[in-house]
Order: C-alpha cells, then structure tokens, then sequence
C-alpha cells in the first residue's frame, strides 16, 4: 500500500515538517521522513528551539564554545541556529534540485522582537540570509503592517521569504503585493527574479481556538471548527485570483515563481475533532502544509488524500457570511491573533535566551 503522505504529494502539495532539533538530524530520523515520507522540507521559529536547546545537552558544548567569543545570548542563539540551518538545507538540496527549485526549504526566523520593527527586521533578515548562504533557505518574517515593507525590500534584494503569523484575509492581499512589489523593483533594477522563492504562511487552527467559544455563545454551534477552514478556503481562492493576474503574468514570463500558501498550526487543538482535519481539509496544487511529527503520523496512519481545497467554496462563503450577520468580526479576531502570536513568540524566545544563559553558567561552574 502506498505511502499515504505520498498521496498528498501526488496531488500537488508539499508536506515540510513543522519540528527541528539536532537530535532528528543525529538519528537519521530527517532523512527517513524525507525518503520514505516525502517530507519536502522544514520549518522552525522561538518555540521550536526553545525547546530543542532547552530541553536537551546537545547544544551545550557549543554553547561553553561559542560564549568564550561573546557575551550576547542572542549571538549564541543565531550561532547554533545558522549551524543547524545549513546542515538542515544540506539534507534538503537533493529535494530542491529534484524540484528545479520549488521545494527543499528550510525556514529561520528573524528575532520576534522586531515584530513591530522594520527597519530591524531588513537588517537581520539580510545578516541571517548572508550568514546561512545556501539557496533553499527562506528567512521568516511576520505578516505584520510593520513587516510588509520589510518583505517588499528583503524580496527586492533576492532574499527568499516564509511569512509567518497571517491570520487574515485582507493582511494576506497585502503580503501578496509586497511580494510581487518587490519583484517589481527588482526587475526595474535588471536583476534576476527567477530564484527567488516565497511562501505566506496561514496559521489555521488558532482562529477556531479562539472563535468557536463566541460562536457557542451566539447559538452557532454548528459552525464550530469551520472558521479556519473556510478562511484558507478563501486565502486560495485570492491566490489563484492574484497569481494568474495580468501584472503577476508579466512577472512569470521573467521568470518569476508564485508565493504558495502554507497551512502551518494545522495540528488539532480540539480533542473532539479529528486529528487530521485540517490536513485532509485543505490539500491542493501549489500549497504546502507544515505539519507535527505527532500530526506526520497520525495521517500516515488513517488520512484519507483527496483533492480539497476548492471543495465546499460555498458553505465557506456561507460560514463567513454567518459571521457577518451575528456580529463576530473576523477582522478583529485576527488582528487579537497576531498580536497574540507576537507575544507568544517573544516569550519563547526570552525563556530560550534564559535557557542559554542558564547552559553558560553550568559550563562556567
């Protein structure tokens, strides 16, 4: 019987590993996952190192090392990840050959605490670019109103990039048009667009999380768990809408590559849904879903690979309009999403940098 995340793969869209730490790679745990499974690629933020460096002795060696050059443990923090990127990217360049450059990626985010920051947020987007030098990495910047143009002038620059924390519809038109603007400025400056890769990353299951406690309230049961979907639904819908446009064609004929929509935070928060829901949801051409070892293998074993994206168009249509109607602004929850995320990244990131403050002190006792 066939591999049932293959199937996934046969019908357009690519499954990255939502999970890194250096134990995966020493177990050859990647590798199997990326031969057997399929897995196309990898994605990290704050919380995943957190807990791959805070939890674990392998990065304390490195750590003594690195913090008998410098003091700052953000340095350190970047030090290690850089490493563990390349060596990541490096078991991820047959995949990005193989696909002529659509896949193969591996994703590092820039300091959470340049949300809100611009011009900080170029700067350590290009350091961390140059520092990890290999062409199927992606650097991570937030959807935020303060992200767009960093994202506008990172992509100008030719640097690959995964927008993380979008919640809403309307923010995602805009980050297709700093993508596409950046594009655009880089044509006016004779420069090749052909390499450089992008993807918008659509963080699902958290809108039901905080949406279905005031659809109970209002006596909308029966929408609950259908939120999320309904909005990625959508958020396909405006890609295909977007990306075929005559200003996108223009591009395309330089060369230029669409920003495929990933589906992140795509494990089920609700025990009452089914652990695969929003994989089996939400498969179609051109997309990606970054996924848990925990949510990898329950789809392994019982997901059901179907052609899904563009099914049920109406009763998304249907679901967000019933929201409309009973006084439940998405807009609103979304933005409260995105600042939630924010605030949940930058705590994971400060209790990492304690994490690392607390090896260096052990190495020095």
């Amino acid at each position: 019987m066939k591999n049932r995340l293959k199937n996934i793969h046969d019908l357009g869209q690519s499954i990255w590993l939502d999970f890194f730490d250096r134990q995966i790679m020493n177990s050859g745990k990647l590798k199997k996952l990326i031969e057997e499974d399929g897995v196309s690629g990898v994605t990290s933020n704050p919380s995943i190192f957190e807990k791959a460096i805070g939890s674990s002795a392998d990065y304390d060696k490195d750590i003594a090392a690195i913090s008998g050059q410098t003091n700052s443990n953000d340095d350190i923090f970047f030090d290690l990840a850089i490493k563990d990127i390349q060596r990541a990217a490096d078991s991820f360049k047959p995949v990005y050959e193989q696909s002529k450059g659509e896949d193969g990626f591996v994703s590092l985010e820039v300091s959470p605490h340049l949300a809100l920051d611009t011009e900080g947020t170029i700067k350590q987007a290009r350091e961390l670019w140059n520092a990890v030098d290999r062409k199927n990495v992606m650097i991570k910047i937030p959807g935020t109103a303060e992200g767009l143009p960093a994202i506008r002038k990172c992509t100008s620059e030719g640097i690959n990039i995964n927008i993380t924390l979008l919640f809403g519809l309307p923010r995602y038109r805009q980050v297709t048009d700093a993508y596409i603007s950046g594009l655009e400025d880089r044509v006016e400056q004779n420069q090749p667009i052909s390499q450089i890769a992008s993807v918008a990353s659509f963080f699902l299951s958290r809108i039901d999380v905080l949406i279905d406690p005031l659809l109970e309230e209002k006596g909308l049961g029966n929408l609950k768990g259908e939120v999320a979907i309904a909005s990625a639904k959508k958020a396909y819908e405006i890609y295909k809408e977007v990306f075929t446009s005559e200003r996108f064609k223009t591009l395309e004929a330089k060369g230029a590559r669409r920003q495929r929509v990933l589906w992140a935070s795509t494990s089920s928060k609700d025990p009452s849904f089914s652990d695969v829901k929003y994989v089996e949801a939400l498969i179609g051409k051109e997309t990606i879903n970054t996924i848990t070892i925990e949510t990898l293998e329950a789809f392994r074993d019982h997901g059901q690979a179907q052609n899904s994206i563009e099914d049920g168009l109406d009763k998304a249509n249907h679901v967000l309009a019933q929201l409309n109607e009973n006084a439940i602004d998405i807009n609103a929850i979304t933005q409260r999403l995105e600042d939630q995320g924010i605030e949940k990244f930058n705590k994971a990131y400060d209790e990492l940098l304690k994490a690392i403050e607390k090896k260096k002190i052990k190495t020095l006792t």
